[in-house]
This record gives C-alpha cells, sequence and structure tokens, in this order.
C-alpha cells in the first residue's frame, strides 16, 4: 500500500466471520497495513464456510472468505501459546487500531483486557464488535446476523406480510456493525489527534441494526405504530414499489405530487381521481393505487415501459441479477470491480470499495481514490515477512 487517506495506519484484525473483517477490510481500503490474525491450522471460521469453494481440489478458497478480506496480510497464531501471546503484544506495540469480535471476556481470557491493551500501547483504538452489546441484561449473548435480523425487529419489517417474515438477503447485521465501527474508529483515531490517547469503540449486531430503523422507528417510538412487512411497496409514499407490466416487472418511485402529475399525464391517468389525489390518500388506498398503476402498465413491455419512464421523468428502474450487476458498464465505471492477483486462484475479480475521492477546489475532478488493492490472502501467507519486520531493529 502506497497510496491512501489511512496510509499511515497498522491495524491488527483479531476478528473472523463477517462484522469485524468488513471493518478492518473498509480501513485497509483506505492505505490502512491490516494484519488480520489467523487461528492456526484452521484460520478464519469463513474459509471453510461454503460452498461454493473454487481453486484446486486440494487447495479448494472460500467465495465467502474472499468477500471480506481484500487488503490484508495474514499470520498464524495459537493465542494461549507464549509465542503467539509475544508475537501478538509486539504487533499490538506497533498499532493504531485493533479489531476484535469475540464474545465479551475472551480477550481478558487470554491475557488482553482493555487495560493490558492500553497499558501496552496508550495510543491504541480498539474497535470491539459484539452480537447484543457488552453490557446490559443479554450482554455477551452470543451474536449471528439471522438471529439479530429478527430479535432487532428487521425480519418484521420485511418480507411479503405481516405473516411472512424475511431476512435480508445478505448478512446485513454484520455489515452495517462493521461500518458503523469503521466510523468510529475513525473518530477515535480523529480525536487521538487532540488527546494523543487511544480509546475504545463498542458497536453490536444489534446497535447497529436498530441504528437503521429510520422512519419506520419513529413510526413505532413517535406515532405509536407499530410498522409491518407490507412487500415491495413503501409504507409511507405510493406508487413507490415494483409493479407488473406485459411481460414482467419494473420499480417507478412517484416521490413527490409533482411526479405523480407527470406520470399521470404520461399515462392517461386522472390525478385527482377520489382517493388518488394526494400521497396521503394513495397510501391509504394502496390496492387501488397499485391496481390502477399496473392497469396502465399492462399494455407495455417492461424494455419499453422503462424508456418510457425515463422519458417522462418518473424514477424507474429494474431488478437485476447479480451476473447482470456485475456485467454493467455503470458498476465498473464506479470503480465497484477490482482485479487481483490471488496466490492459489490467480487473476480474480472481486467486489470493490464504494467510496471515491477527489481533489478540492480547482482540481475536484482529479480523482485520488486509493486503487492499489490486494487479494484477500491465504492462511499464514505473510507470517514469515511479519515476523521478519517484527524483529528487524528498526522495527522496535
Amino acid at each position: 500500500m502506497t497510496s491512501g487517506p489511512l496510509t499511515d495506519l497498522l491495524v491488527i484484525d483479531l476478528s473472523r466471520a463477517l462484522a469485524g473483517p468488513h471493518a478492518a477490510m473498509m480501513l485497509g481500503d483506505q492505505g490502512a497495513r491490516v494484519i488480520k490474525v489467523e487461528a492456526t491450522g484452521t484460520g478464519d471460521d469463513t474459509r471453510g464456510w461454503g460452498p461454493p469453494f473454487v481453486g484446486p481440489a486440494d487447495d479448494r478458497q472460500s467465495t465467502y472468505f474472499l468477500s471480506c478480506n481484500r487488503n490484508k496480510e495474514s499470520i498464524a497464531l495459537d493465542l494461549k501459546s507464549a509465542d503467539g501471546h509475544d508475537t501478538l503484544e509486539a504487533l499490538i506495540v506497533r498499532a493504531d487500531v485493533l479489531v476484535e469480535n469475540f464474545r465479551t471476556g475472551v480477550m481478558d481470557r487470554l491475557g488482553f483486557s482493555t487495560a493490558r491493551l492500553h497499558e501496552i500501547n496508550p495510543r491504541l483504538i480498539v474497535l470491539s464488535i459484539t452480537g447484543f452489546g457488552h453490557d446490559g441484561p443479554e450482554g455477551g449473548r452470543a451474536g449471528y446476523d439471522q438471529i439479530a435480523q429478527g430479535e432487532a425487529g428487521l425480519m418484521s419489517l420485511t418480507g411479503s406480510g405481516p405473516h411472512d417474515p424475511q431476512r435480508v438477503g445478505v448478512p446485513i447485521g454484520d455489515l452495517l456493525s462493521g461500518i458503523y465501527g469503521a466510523y468510529g474508529v475513525t473518530a477515535a483515531l480523529h480525536r487521538r489527534e487532540t488527546t494523543g490517547l487511544g480509546e475504545v469503540v463498542r458497536t453490536s449486531l444489534l446497535a447497529a441494526l436498530v441504528g437503521v430503523h429510520a422512519f419506520q422507528g419513529t413510526r413505532a417510538t413517535v406515532a405509536g405504530e407499530v410498522p409491518q412487512a407490507q412487500g415491495n411497496h413503501h409504507p409511507s409514499i405510493a406508487p413507490y414499489g415494483l409493479f407488473a407490466s406485459a411481460d414482467g416487472s419494473v420499480q417507478i418511485s412517484v416521490g413527490n405530487e409533482s411526479l405523480w402529475l407527470r406520470f399521470c399525464e404520461r399515462f392517461g391517468l386522472d390525478a385527482a381521481a377520489p382517493g388518488l389525489a394526494t400521497n396521503a390518500e394513495r397510501v391509504q388506498n394502496r390496492p387501488e393505487t397499485i391496481r390502477v398503476v399496473e392497469a396502465a402498465f399492462a399494455a407495455y413491455p417492461a424494455e419499453e415501459l422503462l424508456v418510457l419512464l425515463t422519458e417522462a421523468g418518473i424514477p424507474a428502474g429494474r431488478v437485476r441479477s447479480l451476473d447482470e450487476v456485475y456485467a454493467w458498464d455503470q458498476v465498473a465505471s464506479q470503480g465497484l470491480l477490482v482485479e487481483v492477483e490471488h496466490q492459489v486462484l490467480g487473476q480474480i475479480t472481486l467486489p470493490g470499495p464504494p467510496l471515491r475521492f477527489f481533489d478540492a477546489g480547482a482540481d475536484a475532478e482529479h480523482e485520488t481514490t486509493h486503487r492499489e488493492h490486494s487479494t484477500p490472502p491465504t492462511l499464514d501467507q505473510h507470517g514469515a515477512s511479519i515476523r521478519a519486520w517484527l524483529n528487524a531493529p528498526e522495527a522496535g
């Protein structure tokens, strides 16, 4: 790594599975040196999660692991051994950030309590992610994404209806807690510039999921309503959702009355029809709103309909499969695909970082996004080089 806004930072990634690794990967995406500490012999749990596995029969690689460990080095350590303990301590001395997502108390039992970590390195930022929080009546409870999605209410909002709770199609609690965690780390690093001292940043799958309830949360806390799943239609805006066409479906978002008037004009509808004149009426009469829109769409194939909607200035889109997403030129134009050379698999394509950076002022169109990405490591791929670095006189 030779560029990026975090290029002067060293991150020790003690985490496994997804929440912590995603946070550490986000820091690595922006140039930080990330050293992933894995269990000797087995490595991160996700190295065994599949199928799918890819690569030669005698060295299969998990695509799950590949998804959350780019821009990292790997060293395998037995943290219960003297060598593992001492090596980790040497890394902590040099680190800016340590990421862990063990259950509450595990770090203490390993000999690396919060007090001990800051005794070793007073400037260390510690990111700690748990399932349901570190304290409280259920502090320390084991956290798995789908269980957290249910407990945090997200599944009650997702699905075809109130009796069809569904999980989000990716481990969104893990991902969001990783994102919030990385955000917290950067805030703590900024404060360290003033105080000179590190601190502990804590979040959880529960906290991250409650943190994105958004308007559904205030429906409950302020309006006293209990939101429920209602499929592919927005609970507060209509028409906004997935609608059938002659040969498929399209999505539209009629987010204000000006768009509603334009939509009705384009498709020959009465914008002031009883029960449809305002957004509040259309939400209250959603079945009729859906019926009217789908009746207007019934004469058009989806592709033709998307053209007509675009010409009318109505936000619209299709539902793409992931192979279509990764073949889309717009995705490529945003730097959302990266090519890396894997030690076992050769050249592979990974989903890329979602941030881009540009110079301010007159050179605002000059992109400064960090583009030097490295492949997810094989287990202990960098163990020898990391030990050599730790033992070099200048590393002390």
